[in-house]
C-alpha cells in the first residue's frame, strides 16, 4: 500500500503537513518513488474538527481507501503543521486556503471533502472559494457555522469565550499550566460523566489520542479559533451547493445538536440527511461501518468513484 506524507505551503507561508494514501485497488501497480502529485482519481480529502490531528479518522481512513484514494492535513497550530506564520490568519476563511493549498500540492485530482465537525465549516468554504473539482461533500456532526452559539444548545460559549481569551492573554503561564495539566484519563472520565463521550460505543485507546493533542495544542490559539468559528456562518451560500452532499447527524450529538444538522440538509438542494440514533459528537468512531458504508452507497448513487 502507497503511504506518501508531504508539506504545502499556505497563503501566508505557513507550511502545512499532509499524508495520502492510493485507494487498495491501485496500490500494487503505483510507481515507486512517486511524489504527492504522482495520483489522479477521486481523492476524499478529509478535514478535522479543532483541536484535531486525524484521531477521527482512525478507522474510516482503512474503509474509505477500498475504494477512494485519501488524503488528510493538520490545520495551521496542530499536530505536524506549524504555527501560523500570520497569526490573524486563523479563522475559517484560513483553513478553506490550506485546504486548496493542499489540493493544488496534490496535483488537483477531483476530490470529495468530508468534514467532521469544524471540518464541515471548513468544507463549506473550501467550496465556496473554489468549488472547481470538488465532486461531492460529505458533512459529519457539524454545521455551517455559527457554532459557539448552538453548542449543547446555548449560547453559554460564545458568552464565556471573551473572558477566556482575555485570561490566556494576560496569564499565558497560567492558563497553559491549566491547560495541559489534566491528565487524558481524567478528562475522559469527565467527558463520560457529561455524556460527551460514551465508553459502550467507542473504546478509551480510540479517544485518548485527541486528548493528548489538545493538551499541546497553545491555549489561546485553540481559544481564538474557537471564537472565529463562531463568528463564521456559510448559511448565505448553502441554497448554492450545486454538488451531491451527505449530511450526517448523531441524534445524541450535544456538541453540535442534529437539529442544526437537519437544517443545514434542508437548506442544501437535494442534500442526503442520514441521522444516527445513537450517534454522538464521536459517531465516526462509533458508527464508522454504518457511515463508511451510507458514503459509498452515496457515492455510487452519484455515479462517483475512484477509478
Amino acid at each position: 500500500m502507497v503511504a506518501l506524507e508531504s508539506f504545502a505551503r499556505g497563503a501566508d507561508g505557513t507550511r502545512l503537513y499532509f499524508h495520502r494514501q492510493l485507494r487498495r485497488a491501485e496500490s500494487l501497480g503505483a510507481p515507486a518513488g512517486v511524489d504527492a502529485r504522482g495520483f489522479s482519481g477521486l481523492t476524499a480529502l478529509l478535514c478535522d474538527g479543532l483541536a484535531c490531528d486525524g484521531f477521527i479518522w482512525k478507522y474510516l481512513w482503512d474503509e474509505l481507501a477500498q475504494s477512494l484514494n485519501v488524503a488528510h492535513s493538520h490545520y495551521r497550530g496542530h499536530g505536524r503543521s506549524a504555527l501560523p506564520v500570520d497569526t490573524d490568519q486563523i479563522g475559517v476563511h484560513a483553513l478553506a486556503d490550506d485546504v486548496d493549498a493542499v489540493r493544488r500540492e496534490l496535483g488537483d485530482p477531483p476530490v470529495v471533502l468530508i468534514g467532521h465537525s469544524l471540518g464541515t465549516q471548513v468544507a463549506l468554504e473550501a467550496y465556496r472559494r473554489r468549488p472547481e473539482g470538488i465532486a461531492a461533500l460529505v458533512l459529519l456532526c457539524g454545521s455551517f457555522g455559527r457554532v459557539t452559539y448552538t453548542f449543547k444548545g446555548s449560547e453559554m460559549l460564545a458568552s464565556v469565550l471573551p473572558n477566556l481569551i482575555e485570561f490566556a492573554t494576560t496569564h499565558p503561564i497560567a492558563a497553559r499550566a491549566i491547560w495541559s495539566s489534566v491528565p487524558p484519563k481524567v478528562a475522559i472520565a469527565l467527558a463520560r460523566l457529561t455524556g460527551d463521550i460514551n465508553l459502550a460505543q467507542v473504546r478509551f485507546e480510540d479517544v485518548e489520542p485527541y486528548f493528548q493533542h489538545v493538551s499541546i495544542v497553545d491555549f489561546e490559539l485553540f481559544l481564538r479559533m474557537l471564537r472565529a468559528a463562531g463568528e463564521h456562518s456559510a448559511e448565505d451560500m448553502l441554497g448554492e451547493v450545486r454538488v451531491p452532499v451527505l449530511v450526517v447527524a448523531g441524534a445524541k450529538d450535544s456538541f453540535t445538536p442534529a437539529l442544526v444538522s437537519e437544517a443545514m440538509a434542508r437548506a442544501i438542494p437535494g442534500a442526503q440527511l442520514e441521522v444516527l440514533a445513537t450517534g454522538t459528537h464521536l459517531a465516526p468512531l462509533e458508527h464508522h461501518s454504518e457511515i463508511s458504508a451510507t458514503i459509498a452507497a452515496f457515492l455510487a448513487k452519484h455515479g462517483l468513484h475512484g477509478g
